[in-house]
């Protein structure tokens, strides 16, 4: 088990000094009172935890006091937060439902506690796997929940409610019988439990992202396993050459067509999958091929679900969410946790540090930050970049002070553990440390990338595309903040929407995909610009590139969980690997692309290296030319121009030779391009670069050319 940083230090958190502020960034001076304001409430809480809780080590253990833990002699303690409870029992079929043996004690900060007794033969008295749950009776549903493992308490009004616990590590489903989760003890003897035997890779950077969801990663109609997915699928992304993992719909939720995005349980790993120790397999398994694990992390919105999420857990609406209108997203139908409070952030920073400990996690993308980052919600709000749209009355304070908490908090605890903003908002110093008045992520979505390669699919021909525009967009990033840049994510794969090959090949890739059959201008121009699109957006658009699963491969349908609307089909719910396996289709073609795309990114280390150099975006010839990492990229846009001796800028003089060709035979090209020519630079100043060379760039190819 990875063993974190500990901080020993009781010094009160340093004052934050504006001119490092304005040395970032002199702009932000009008808004300097309010990010020293959100840095003062950072500081607040921090040195509170310092005083009173043992620092961040000590509060960010929460799991090891609340919820269900065992001891070393086997008696298991429960602890709860309830303060408008009365009454509360632990009840399960432990105690045979039995609605008052087991009752709770509670102190003074509404906290419930109960320590269960090993058996006499020392045993653990409650068994491994068996329902729990804590009561506090609601009449109601006495029959209904009469199977179950809970809490029950008893309210100020006399009520009676039974919930499942907030801290439980592990809920089942029975969709036969009722799509109310129900809570087990997991507790696992020893020679059951999973030990880890890989160490976690060092720190990755360079970042190459597969996201990845494990219920569709199976060619069958139905919902995937973590065996599964250790067994088949991590394999592939090794062989593609990315070096992070991105798990989605891990935290369990209750709603399989969420996509994970309604959570009920925070601490439980989605049992529709398998177990929490093939969960671990399967991230164990990860670092032994040297890959980095992140945790889609929802942390922006919680389930309305009251008999088994979080919501009115104790009977009010504002025990974890923020009461009335303001603890509810309209848009989403769920609940807004309140940030200001002592026991949500014990909660929530306790749940980021026990996917880290417990399951080896690596770091975490974090869903929603726009919705935390502003009062609005980004509801009807569009952000034209002014810096008032970031600060002042629209900035929800709390969630923003959360974020930089729990920032510092897994990077002073883990140091190496990596965080990724979903902003769509463009928020100043989000992915800057707390200490330098940022918001302390290491990286940002580019969201406006994939918008704009949908928007030249859908409303462009190919000759009203606009260089200029594309190398903007793909360039357009804060300075010194690294962005992951991605062409399309799960959002674009959903139904409703069409992943990038779809719309550049629509049905004829249910007619000629395969090489049996004649090339087609469509199949033609369709492989040419999937991966023109891919390699712009890689090489050009960020410090990290993300891929979703099956679109490396240019996946011929779309992505529909099953629901009402579509028959609760799982046609649509999984990934056709087939496709892809046969050697007779051209999907071969683009995944091989984006292997030897991977790869020479790997070894060149482009993702890593400053900005790219544009020497040239020509409108009518439609070529894009630029330098990064010591690479020359060539990019012909153009539909039918090919072009010979064109010439192009280079800043170091040499003999260049291809390093990566889309035109190559074995990505679908035409070997128009051969991959053993050899360019020599001239002397003469070009493009403002000191030297010039000259290629043969046929119409719709990349070239990415290395000095020997």
């Amino acid at each position: 088990m990875a063993q974190p940083f500990l901080s020993t230090s009781t010094m009160p958190t340093p004052p934050l000094d504006p001119a490092v502020v304005l040395n970032i960034d002199g702009y932000l001076k009008p808004h300097i009172p309010s990010i020293i304001q959100r840095y003062n409430s950072y500081k607040r809480w921090k040195d509170t935890f310092e005083l009173h809780e043992g620092g961040y080590d000590k509060f960010t253990r929460g799991y090891e006091k609340f919820g269900l833990n065992v001891g070393s002699n086997n008696e298991v303690t429960y602890r709860e937060w309830a303060p408008n409870a009365k009454e509360a029992y632990l009840i399960g079929e432990f105690n045979e439902w039995d609605r008052t043996s087991h009752p709770m004690k509670v102190n003074d900060f509404g906290i419930w506690e109960i320590i269960v007794p090993p058996l006499p033969s020392g045993r653990c008295a409650i068994p491994h796997d068996t329902k729990i749950k804590v009561r506090a009776y609601f009449e109601l549903l006495e029959i209904f929940n009469e199977r179950e493992n809970q809490l029950s308490m008893v309210l100020p009004t006399g009520e009676r409610i039974e919930r499942i616990p907030t801290w439980i590590t592990r809920v089942t489903q029975d969709l036969d019988v009722s799509p109310v989760y129900e809570a087990r003890f997991w507790n696992p003897p020893k020679s059951e439990q999973y030990t880890f035997k890989n160490p976690r890779p060092p720190k990755a950077n360079n970042l190459r992202i597969y996201e990845a969801h494990v219920g569709i990663s199976t060619g069958e109609p139905r919902v995937g396993t973590y065996k599964e997915f250790t067994k088949n699928v991590l394999p592939r992304i090794k062989d593609l050459g990315y070096n992070t993992i991105q798990l989605m719909a891990i935290m369990e939720h209750a709603y399989y067509a969420s996509f994970g995005y309604q959570v009920t349980s925070f601490f439980a790993a989605s049992s529709r999958y398998g177990t929490p120790e093939e969960l671990k397999e399967l991230i164990d398994t990860a670092h032994g091929y040297g890959l980095t694990v992140l945790l889609d992390i929802v942390h922006s919105h919680a389930c309305k679900n009251v008999l088994d999420g979080l919501n009115e857990f104790d009977g009010t609406d504002h025990l974890y969410f923020h009461e009335g209108g303001k603890g509810r997203h309209d848009l989403w139908d769920s609940r807004l946790f309140n940030y200001g409070s002592h026991e949500v952030l014990r909660f929530l920073l306790s749940n980021l540090r026990y996917w880290i400990e417990v399951y080896q996690f690596d770091g975490f993308r974090f869903d929603g930050v726009t919705s935390m980052m502003y009062k609005h919600h980004g509801i009807g709000a569009g952000f034209s970049g002014g810096y008032h749209e970031y600060f002042g009355d629209n900035a929800d304070e709390e969630g923003i002070v959360y974020l930089m908490i729990a920032n510092d908090a897994m990077h002073t605890l883990y140091p190496n553990s990596i965080t990724i903003a979903e902003d769509v908002s463009g928020m100043p110093l989000l992915c800057m440390p707390v200490n330098k008045g940022g918001v302390g992520f290491d990286y940002r979505l580019s969201m406006a990338v994939p918008d704009t390669w949908i928007k030249l699919l859908k409303h462009k021909t190919d000759d009203q595309w606009d260089m200029g525009n594309i190398v903007f967009t793909l360039i357009n990033r804060r300075h010194g903040e690294k962005s992951i840049a991605y062409c399309e994510s799960h959002d674009q794969a959903l139904v409703g929407d069409k992943t990038i090959a779809f719309w550049l090949m629509d049905k004829e890739m249910y007619t000629h995909m395969s090489d049996m059959s004649p090339m087609t201008p469509i199949i033609a121009r369709g492989l040419s610009l999937h991966k023109m699109i891919r390699l712009i957006t890689h090489s050009l658009g960020g410090e990290g590139y993300l891929n979703f699963e099956g679109n490396e491969f240019g996946h011929p349908e779309w992505l529909d969980f099953p629901r009402d609307g579509n028959g609760s089909s799982f046609h649509y719910a999984r990934r056709q690997w087939n496709v892809v396996d046969d050697q007779l289709l051209r999907y071969k073609y683009l995944n091989n692309f984006d292997r030897a795309m991977n790869r020479t990114a790997g070894k060149y280390g482009w993702l890593d290296a400053p900005q790219g150099y544009v020497s040239l975006k020509h409108e009518g010839d439609k070529l894009i030319v630029f330098e990064r990492a010591r690479l020359l990229f060539i990019f012909n846009f153009h539909p039918t121009n090919s072009y010979t001796d064109y010439r192009v800028g280079v800043e170091e003089a040499g003999e260049y030779k291809v390093v990566l060709n889309s035109d190559d035979k074995q990505f679908g090209g035409f070997e128009n391009v051969k991959n053993d020519s050899v360019y020599f630079t001239t002397p003469l100043k070009w493009n403002d670069r000191k030297n010039y060379l000259q290629v043969y760039i046929p119409s719709r190819t990349c070239l990415v050319l290395g000095k020997v």
